[in-house]
């Protein structure tokens, strides 16, 4: 009895594996053809979105306002040469040719596309120019006789400073500039050049002719003042043998931390005969 039943089992068995395995092969031949058949009918002639973040986009980056002064520096630094009381008093008479686009590792480059909607744009730079040296008079490092901007008198470009290796560390400046119509004008108690945020119109450096002499000008304080302004760590004295490192004698030079590592010098100087006084980013 008990093999019987079993010759009747192995006789039911065999043809159902014989169906199982023929199943198998057919699944394993059309079935990932026929599952890629839906998928596709799910995707295709629909627009679906996703945010993606991308390497030229500065604003997916928050840059201390160190690092922002570093990078700055350096992208100013891979353009032009010292300031110095000679290309002071050339710059009224000639065209700024200073600024070109080039590559390297830092680049300082005229922002053709113009401003994004996250920066202060060519309408407001005045006003935020004028908001700022309200501020810097207030604080004591501008005199109170420097005269407000007035958007026919100046010109305005706004530039990027990129880390090209890390396109995302960039900063985008407005370059303020008394223009050439008024470069017979009095120029006394006027700002000649600044550079300011295009984010939060922080003015980064600037010149401003003023009747002053270097010894009416404390450095320490003004430079404490305005890394207060800047929202930047305490500064401290630059060291230097170098005696080549201004042609005016009326200066000091003095360190911000950058990234890292890495420092920023700043220099507090007056050219003498022009009266001009200047706060700028070492270069």
């Amino acid at each position: 009895m008990k093999k019987a039943m079993s010759g009747n089992w192995r006789q039911l068995l065999s043809p159902a594996l014989l169906v199982l395995t023929v199943l198998a092969v057919v699944l394993s031949v059309w079935g990932p053809e026929t599952l890629a058949v839906y998928t596709d009918r799910g995707i295709l002639n629909q627009i679906r979105t996703q945010e993606e973040e991308t390497g030229g986009e500065g604003y997916r980056y928050q840059l201390s306002s160190n690092e922002k002064l570093y990078i700055l520096s350096r992208c100013l630094n891979a353009q032009t040469l010292p300031e110095t009381e000679q290309s002071a008093r050339a710059r009224d008479t000639e065209p700024d040719t200073a600024y070109r686009e080039l590559a390297g590792t830092y680049a300082f480059v005229v922002n053709h596309n113009g401003p994004s909607g996250k920066e202060i744009t060519d309408e407001q730079i005045y006003e935020t120019a004028n908001s700022g040296l309200s501020v810097l008079k207030e604080m004591g490092i501008l005199p109170e006789e420097i005269r407000e901007i007035r958007a026919e008198s100046y010109g305005a470009t706004l530039y990027s400073a990129i880390d090209v290796p890390e396109p995302r560390n960039n900063v985008a400046v407005w370059k303020l500039s008394l223009t050439g119509s008024l470069q017979n004008a009095n120029k006394e108690n006027r700002l000649i050049d600044a550079y300011i945020d295009a984010d939060d119109g922080k003015i980064y450096e600037f010149y401003v002719r003023a009747q002053l002499d270097w010894e009416e000008i404390d450095p320490d304080a003004l430079i404490e003042a305005w890394g207060s302004y800047m929202g930047l760590s305490s500064p401290e004295a630059y060291e230097t043998e170098n005696p080549l490192l201004e042609t005016t004698p009326y200066y000091k030079k003095y360190v911000f931390s950058g990234s890292g590592e890495e420092r920023t010098i700043v220099t507090v100087g007056f050219y003498e005969g022009i009266n001009e006084l200047f706060l700028k980013i070492s270069r």
